[in-house]
């Protein structure tokens, strides 16, 4: 055997270096790792700017919201027009034509009969009894409404200004006028206990405010949003628009005049019309009576009336608006303006209105074979 073999034989292996393109990085234990094991997680050098809440198209902007809300009602001024004029020289003279009729009727019948003559006479004095009654209560009426009217002027005036003394009277006068709901009681008892401790007069009316019209404030919301709920079914369910308008009327009327009650400004018929009259008229002149209907979309949302029918729909936007009619009244109605207490929105009855509209209808969707 030669050298050369027993050179090779013997030996020793050894390492020799090879240009590589690149090498391979050893793994490191993370990337070993089971992929069935959740990773940590890792801070990432990048800014993430979130979506603001008005910038969401599908959100309804704050102040399309606060748009449906009507502002703070106040009694239209009273002045002498044209129209009054008119009216009371046409009702004098129906008064002279019946007065001349009623005069001839009796002539007549007492040269007919004497009897049948003092018969007409009797009931014509027993109707002008009827009538002066009739007109004493409207005075009183127009009266009572023109005190809760001058009354919350004259606090709003003096909120911040007041001293104790007049503080005091004021919410004297408005005891008077709510002693006769047992709601105010609670709230008159704590007043009457606490009265000594108060000698700021600002305070003492915002004090009165909390206690006597909280429980008032919380019946009258109780009765906008049950109107505004039975106005939005009648109208789901009705046939015709003319039924719409005329229970919408209805529940109106009967809203406003169980506001003036509830705040003790109960009026009569002709402070009825009056009252009613101020409020559409508030509401006409803010543009408040009759809001678009894609408004009341994005204030009930997408969602929401893509699931509902289009009757419901319109349900829904009457008892907005029957909602609407309710915040005015309690402007009008209320002997104290909102100070201490938060004055109510639409966005207070605007959930429970449509979720009263959406749970109706429920059965409807589920009778649905398709």
């Amino acid at each position: 055997m030669s050298d050369s073999d027993d050179t090779g034989r013997n030996r020793k292996p050894r390492a020799f270096a090879i240009d590589e393109p690149q090498r391979r990085k050893p793994k490191s234990a993370a990337a070993e790792a089971p992929r069935d094991k959740p990773r940590k997680p890792s801070a990432l050098p990048v800014t993430v700017e979130m979506t603001r809440p008005e910038d969401d198209p599908f959100l309804p902007p704050e102040a399309d919201l606060e748009a449906l809300t009507p502002p703070p009602a106040t009694p239209r001024p009273r002045r002498l027009t044209a129209g009054k004029v008119l009216i009371s020289a046409l009702g004098f003279l129906a008064a002279l034509a019946i007065g001349i009729w009623t005069d001839t009727l009796i002539r007549e019948l007492f040269d007919r009969l004497p009897a049948l003559g003092w018969v007409a006479v009797a009931t014509t004095a027993l109707a002008l009894v009827a009538l002066l009654v009739i007109i004493i209560r409207e005075m009183i009426g127009l009266r009572r409404l023109a005190k809760v009217t001058g009354l919350r002027e004259e606090i709003a005036k003096k909120a911040e200004t007041a001293n104790a003394k007049q503080a005091r009277a004021l919410v004297a006068r408005v005891v008077g006028l709510v002693s006769a709901n047992p709601l105010s009681a609670r709230g008159r008892k704590t007043l009457k206990t606490l009265d000594d401790e108060i000698i700021d007069g600002p305070q003492y009316l915002a004090f009165a405010e909390r206690e006597l019209l909280s429980e008032l404030d919380r019946q009258a919301r109780r009765l906008t949003l049950n109107a505004a709920r039975r106005v939005s079914v009648v109208t789901a369910v009705s046939p015709r628009a003319i039924v719409d308008l005329a229970f919408v009327v209805f529940e109106a009327v009967r809203l406003v005049r169980a506001m003036a009650e509830l705040y003790g400004g109960r009026p009569g018929a002709i402070g009825m019309v009056r009252l009613f009259r101020d409020v559409i008229a508030h509401l006409a002149v803010t543009g408040a009576v009759a809001a678009g209907d894609s408004l009341i979309q994005q204030v009930v949302g997408h969602g929401l009336a893509a699931k509902l029918s289009a009757r419901l729909g319109e349900g829904v936007i009457n008892g907005l608006m029957t909602a609407r009619i309710g915040i005015s009244a309690m402007d009008l109605c209320r002997p104290m303006p909102f100070s201490a207490v938060k004055r109510p929105g639409i966005g207070d009855f605007m959930a429970d209105v449509a979720r009263f509209s959406g749970n109706d209808a429920e059965p409807e969707k589920r009778d649905d074979p398709a």
